[in-house]
């Protein structure tokens, strides 16, 4: 299934646009490959979410307020869960390394104070990295250094399916 916004004309042309996507959201070229069949995910284009960091100890990201605002201006708390979620998973998943993947299980988060303007930032801490099980911490800050949340999320690592294979 081709994701809203990227070619379904031809392989040739969606790997160009997977390439452009995985760019454009600040992805290490060292990381491409692994991202190289899937992207970023629909979410995080939409959001605007830009990698500035990626490891399985650590990862950083910016967001726009702008375009991932609530009713009242200020940004959406659900903006905010779904930026941990996704730093916390993307290190889930380095860690989980080849053959394995991550599946979230918790996610918390409390939020502080609204994010009013410019560039929120998430910067995500491995608190536990398993065999199993990884627990990651993410605070989010706005231009201003000031916390506006802190999230915590916990991913259960898998093997994937064989090929044919159907996980249920």
């Amino acid at each position: 299934m081709r994701r809203p916004g990227l070619p379904d004309s031809s392989d040739a042309e969606l790997s160009v646009a997977l390439a452009d996507e995985l760019e454009a959201a600040g992805i290490p070229a060292h990381l491409r490959g692994w991202l190289s069949q899937r992207g970023v995910g629909a979410l995080v284009v939409k959001l605007g979410i830009v990698f500035e960091e990626l490891t399985p100890e650590r990862s950083v990201a910016t967001m726009p307020v702008e375009g991932n605002t609530q009713v009242a201006g200020i940004l959406h708390g659900g903006a905010s869960a779904a930026l941990a979620e996704t730093l916390g998973s993307f290190s889930a998943s380095l860690h989980a390394g080849p053959g394995r993947h991550a599946v979230g299980v918790d996610l918390n988060a409390t939020h502080h104070r609204p994010g009013a303007r410019g560039l929120v930032r998430g910067t995500c801490t491995a608190v536990h990295l398993g065999r199993t099980l990884t627990t990651h911490e993410i605070v989010i800050t706005d231009e201003d250094g000031r916390r506006l949340a802190t999230a915590r999320i916990t991913n259960l690592l898998r093997d994937n399916p064989s090929q044919g294979q159907v996980r249920r």
